[in-house]
């Protein structure tokens, strides 16, 4: 994504395409080529292994099988694909065996032996289980063969996708059992301390994700290594990665394990300098967006604008009495994506129809609007013509859906993360005027090709 540009995208997860997979991920492009869309953005696409948060994954490389049709892929490639991605599949593979054998048990609940990854007790166990490890092996091989040429119809039709990169892992997961020492964790394998953010707008009593730290001093020793295999993973499947939570690369919300909750937390600075500098050694200028919402400090936007990257602003956030603050329309610039909300707020709709009249009555001041029916369409054409080089819409807000439609409340463990639209709700003349409305705003050059 050049930031020079002025355009705009769409925000829909794959689960909630109307089959729940990416099998009509071709029809879905196809109305975004005729809307004049450009942007494809989706939240992380690893397996949940609680609940269906796709911000709790088995592995930091690994994606869902199941977000992809069950069919046959040409073999071919795969033995070279297998060697490219040993450096985690191999492993990867292990975790996901054990856990199925062991009912899903967490990997500190497994016996000692496999807990610990005792070389001659895994080699036995790759013999004993070679076909289950192959089997999935071959499904993360049939999902990128999948993936790869999806992303070719993206491109063909001038869509980028843009992906999503929880800055933590889970505890219970591929990575943290296979590389313990990146990791702060007590000797039985528990974390020490674990993430989350302190009380804000979200939650009065924060968030407390329950995602280990890492051990920098243990990354930085060898460069990096883990982070940069992990982001050159993301960049074999998108053209474009927001990096979640990017304040915590400058420092982290640090919760002692035993805490319920996230309010007795302290920041712990982290090496994000460093860490955003041996990306750019190894890999050059890259097309990373920073998520710097919630309370940011200057050193936050330092560190952004140090590398060259775009940060977030959510019109949502626009209307209190602060005249500095960074979501109202006169103060995003143009190195920004500007959402109306994200995956973690109402619809625009379900919000705007939640709030007290008087803020209704502010509202529609600072946006000039008479009609409160005619408030949520009017946020959206703000975004739209605002300076931001990308400006990004929630399928729920263009389709102008109340709070049922909501993806994600944070804090919350039910109910989230199920939305689905339905292809009627795609009326054939709402990529028309949606054209319209973005080549009013200038951010659609040239009507797409047929």
């Amino acid at each position: 994504m050049n930031f020079d540009t002025h355009r705009a995208g769409l925000l829909l997860h794959p689960t909630s395409l109307p089959s729940g997979t990416l099998a009509d991920a071709g029809r879905w492009l196809d109305f975004m080529q005729a809307a004049g869309f450009c942007v494809w953005q989706m939240l992380p696409l690893g397996i949940p292994l609680t609940g269906l948060s796709p911000y709790q994954c088995a592995s930091a490389f690994a994606v869902n099988p199941a977000l992809f049709p069950d069919c046959d892929v040409d073999p071919h490639g795969y033995a070279d694909w297998q060697a490219r991605q040993a450096h985690w599949l191999d492993d990867f593979a292990r975790f996901m065996v054990i856990k199925a054998e062991l009912r899903g048990a967490p990997w500190t609940e497994w016996p000692r032996a496999l807990r610990n990854r005792e070389p001659g007790v895994l080699v036995r166990f790759d013999v004993v289980h070679a076909d289950a490890l192959e089997a999935v092996k071959r499904a993360q091989y049939r999902a990128a063969v999948q993936w790869h040429d999806l992303r070719a119809q993206a491109t063909a039709r001038g869509i980028q996708l843009f992906g999503d990169m929880p800055i933590f892992v889970a505890h219970d997961s591929a990575d943290v059992w296979a590389q313990r020492d990146l990791f702060l964790l007590d000797d039985e394998g528990y974390p020490t301390v674990v993430a989350g953010v302190p009380p804000d707008y979200f939650s009065a009593t924060g968030q407390r994700w329950g995602n280990p730290h890492y051990n920098w001093p243990a990354m930085q020793a060898d460069g990096f290594a883990w982070w940069r295999a992990r982001l050159r993973a993301h960049f074999e499947w998108f053209d474009l990665v927001r990096i979640d939570h990017f304040r915590g690369m400058v420092a982290a919300w640090t919760i002692p394990a035993g805490e319920p909750n996230a309010i007795h937390g302290e920041w712990v600075a982290a090496p994000g300098a460093e860490l955003l500098q041996a990306f750019a050694d190894a890999m050059g200028p890259l097309p990373l967006v920073a998520e710097d919402l919630g309370i940011i400090t200057p050193e936050v936007t330092e560190l952004r604008h140090q590398f060259g990257l775009p940060g977030m602003a959510v019109l949502q956030f626009a209307f209190d009495q602060h005249a500095d603050n960074p979501h109202k329309p006169e103060n995003v610039h143009p190195d920004t994506v500007y959402y109306t909300g994200t995956h973690d707020n109402d619809t625009t709709l379900g919000w705007w129809s939640s709030q007290p009249d008087e803020v209704r009555h502010q509202v529609m001041q600072q946006m000039g609007v008479d009609d409160p029916a005619a408030l949520p369409q009017a946020m959206i054409d703000t975004v739209l013509h605002s300076r931001a080089a990308l400006a990004m819409l929630p399928l729920q807000d263009v389709l102008n859906l109340g709070s049922a439609a909501r993806m994600n409340t944070p804090g919350t463990d039910s109910g989230n993360w199920t939305w689905r639209f339905e292809w009627d709700a795609l009326t054939p003349d709402l990529a028309p005027r949606l054209l319209q409305r973005l080549q009013k705003a200038h951010r659609c050059e040239t009507p797409p090709k047929p």
